[in-house]
């Protein structure tokens, strides 16, 4: 269910779309779907249904009811219904609340059985908001009622219903179909199916949890942020026990898909997005950012090291030292004991085992031989005000201090470029070449004075 208009988000954004751990709210839950191997996915969607629906519209397999206008949870499973086969399971899941496990999910379904009515309950000492869960004498679920609705003895009641329910597809058409709203909200509740199956003579299941996160609902950024946490805080949890070394476990924000090899430690304040892996023995060094990225064994990041290889990655290789304050953008690939230091941007570019650019250059459209030196202040002219052009700097090459090379230009295997340099041509191998103007001295040359 994705419907909700979420007014206390305070947003122009429908509150599905909110992101927790770099995903919106609602791809968690089609994620776990999927992980269950589900016959159907439906988003059902009404405030804002063209922004969420254009949002996934490049989920495979993913198909939409839209529920208009929004008249209660019962009217928007309602709008799913002809989207469904009878001999199936309906797994109702809501879209905002993000953090439910598959195995819990998978434990649900197992109390279904497959022929029954199943609710996911929470045990809390904060049951103000939910719908409560009420047992006979026997401990069986008879009915669950909501906040609005409830007793004073009722409130009192500490089992709530997490909103997530699994139900036989055929006993859900006939239950919904029944479905009134004479309730203080005038709404069409699907709670009201409890009611329905006990009155035909059927067990309601209840798979009872107590970790609130697995069903805590998103309807603030205050919410939005404690979530956000307790995502974080699983992630770290799960790299720890795999044998990752984090400083902080409490500064680390994982946005998208991390893996680790043996031995990697992280410092403080680090962020991942992406697909990003880490290979055995990396460090990283603190307040780092990396996304879309390959680290090999051994290799360094030192700290505020930005790297982000969007769509065509970054690799760094074996034993490579990048950073501190290092930039690494798309297409950037760093060979084995590769050193890139201080304030340098690379894009485009492979270097070759043992080349450095230690501090003050930038590299773009590039291919760097092996044990390159390239010298502070040093960048490659790549771009004419039209096309982008590539330098080739061969192998054993040592470019000077503040040299431009111009693309397109190779610069032969072993030559020197002297400090200061402007290359406009191709360069012979092993050849100094110099390239500015004649350093000239007047003697005894006074400054103007001030009038």
């Amino acid at each position: 269910m994705a419907a909700g208009k979420g007014t206390r988000m305070k947003s122009s954004m429908p509150k599905v779309l909110h992101r927790i751990g770099g995903r919106a709210l609602v791809q968690h839950v089609i994620d776990s779907a999927r992980q269950l191997s589900a016959r159907h996915i439906i988003a059902i969607t009404g405030h804002g249904a063209a922004q969420v629906e254009t949002a996934l519209a490049d989920q495979a397999g993913l198909r939409f009811a839209r529920q208009m206008p929004q008249l209660g949870t019962g009217h928007a499973v309602q709008q799913a219904m002809p989207l469904l086969d009878d001999d199936g399971m309906t797994l109702v899941l809501s879209g905002d609340v993000p953090l439910t496990q598959v195995d819990t999910l998978q434990a649900l379904l197992q109390a279904s059985q497959g022929t029954q009515l199943a609710l996911l309950t929470l045990q809390t000492t904060q049951p103000t908001g939910y719908g409560r869960i009420v047992r006979n004498a026997a401990g069986e679920v008879q009915a669950i009622v909501e906040e609005k609705d409830a007793t004073p003895d009722q409130r009192a009641i500490t089992e709530i219903y997490s909103g997530i329910m699994a139900v036989p597809t055929r006993w859900l058409r006939a239950w919904l179909a029944r479905l009134d709203n004479h309730n203080a909200q005038q709404e069409y509740y699907l709670t009201d199916v409890v009611k329905f199956a006990r009155a035909d003579g059927q067990t309601v299941a209840a798979h009872l949890i107590a970790d609130a996160a697995e069903v805590a609902g998103v309807n603030n950024p205050v919410q939005l942020a404690e979530l956000e946490r307790a995502h974080q805080a699983r992630q770290a949890q799960a790299l720890m026990l795999s044998g990752v070394r984090l400083a902080d476990p409490a500064r680390l924000d994982v946005r998208g898909q991390l893996t680790c090899g043996p031995d990697v430690e992280i410092d403080v304040n680090c962020v991942f997005d992406g697909v990003v892996s880490l290979g055995e023995g990396v460090r990283v060094g603190a307040n780092c950012v990396i996304a879309n990225a390959q680290i090999e064994a051994g290799a360094v990041i030192h700290p505020f090291t930005h790297i982000d290889g969007e769509k065509a990655g970054v690799t760094v290789g074996r034993h490579a030292r990048v950073g501190p304050f290092t930039r690494l953008r798309p297409g950037a690939v760093l060979g084995e004991d590769v050193h890139i230091g201080n304030f340098v941007e690379v894009k485009n570019t492979t270097m070759a085992q043992g080349s450095k650019a230690n501090h003050l250059a930038y590299l773009g459209d590039a291919s760097v031989g092996e044990r390159v030196n390239y010298g502070a202040g040093s960048i490659t002219a790549n771009y004419d005000g039209v096309n982008k052009h590539r330098t080739v700097i061969e192998a054993d090459v040592h470019v000077g201090s503040n040299s431009v090379l111009v693309a397109p230009v190779t610069i032969g295997a072993g030559g020197t470029i002297g400090g200061g340099s402007t290359i406009t041509k191709d360069t012979p191998p092993g050849a100094l070449t110099v390239a500015r103007g004649k350093q000239t001295s007047i003697a005894n040359w006074k400054r103007p004075q001030k009038k």
